[in-house]
């Protein structure tokens, strides 16, 4: 529940700076960078494109469940895991419903349908990038 607190204490300081930022002036190349990553890596997901989907990431990624459990790290473990996935779930879609870019910060709400025949499952996705690649990703379920 603590860390459920400081995970939107965290969502709202981003919100309201990047609300305050982009009322006034234009993403900066930083964001634009980490937004288009996000965007590209969602793009090959929903594709089911292992090789678009990867290029996005570093090669030493690390993802975890939010705020600090690894779940695994590097390309070829991420290879593994979403390749498997891209295959064994035909149904397999992701919406994005609300995108949050804060320097090298997206935060995207997502909805993702594993099965057609069961609910969407919400998440939040918090992507880190460095040197033009994510190299961070918790997921907040």
């Amino acid at each position: 529940m603590k860390n459920l607190k400081i995970f939107f204490i965290i969502i709202f300081s981003i919100l309201t700076t990047t609300i305050f930022a982009q009322s006034n002036i234009e993403l900066s190349a930083l964001e634009k960078t980490s937004e288009s990553l996000a965007q590209s890596q969602l793009e090959a997901y929903n594709k089911r494109d292992i090789e678009g989907f990867l290029i996005n990431y570093s090669e030493s990624v690390k993802v975890y469940n939010f705020p600090n459990e690894l779940l695994y790290e590097g390309l070829t473990t991420m290879r593994q895991q979403y390749a498997s996935m891209f295959e064994r779930l035909p149904d397999l879609h992701c919406q994005l419903l609300n995108r949050m870019v804060n320097g090298n910060t997206v935060i995207d709400h997502e909805s993702v349908i594993f099965n057609k025949n069961n609910p969407p499952m919400k998440v939040f996705a918090i992507y880190k990038i460095e040197n033009n690649k994510i190299q961070e990703v918790y997921f907040v379920r």
